[in-house]
């Protein structure tokens, strides 16, 4: 890290469930613990059903919402019908991270072992904007956060982070 000051992001939590209202959904309120306490912005949270055209039309307005820098969605990255967040945002990215999925599979085999090939968690970045798809767990979200994301979204993390192609003034958003 360098000593310059953290800019703060305005991140919007998406949780994809089926059965989780805002008194249960205990991985969305994970994850805006996280970025609040790490000194970023919630631009916005919601929770909606496990729907690819609900997940697309929800993370569509904020892709095009120029006051939402970071998505991290929650839920539906699983093997079961109904888990379809992976499907839903893929078709709305401009590139791939292809390292994120690898690396949180990496860092969750340690905690869950063989289980993690399971997860089909990606990254990516659409007009502007980086997407995480997160596991519904609340332990899945802690592993992503402590492991990727709170540096990635710490613009002086170095040697590179996620947070300085977002930020327009750094110069570095146009893709």
């Amino acid at each position: 890290m360098n000593a310059d000051a953290m800019i703060p992001l305005k991140i919007a939590v998406l949780t994809v469930s089926d059965s989780r209202t805002e008194a249960t959904d205990r991985s969305g309120q994970t994850l805006v613990e996280c970025l609040t306490t790490a000194g970023h912005q919630l631009a916005d949270k919601r929770i909606v059903e496990d729907d690819i055209y609900r997940i697309r039309a929800v993370t569509s307005a904020w892709i095009a919402d120029p006051e939402v820098q970071v998505i991290l969605t929650t839920g539906g990255t699983g093997f079961t019908g109904r888990d379809s967040t992976p499907e839903a945002l893929s078709a709305l990215l401009d590139k791939r991270i292809e390292g994120f999925g690898e690396l949180f599979r990496q860092l969750s085999f340690a905690e869950i072992g063989s289980s993690t090939v399971q997860s089909r968690c990606l990254g990516g970045m659409a007009n502007a904007t980086v997407v995480f798809c997160l596991p519904g767990s609340t332990g899945a979200c802690r592993t992503a956060w402590n492991g990727i994301l709170a540096e990635q979204l710490d613009s002086r993390h170095r040697p590179c982070n996620f947070a300085n192609l977002v930020i327009p003034e750094r110069g570095q958003h146009d893709f």
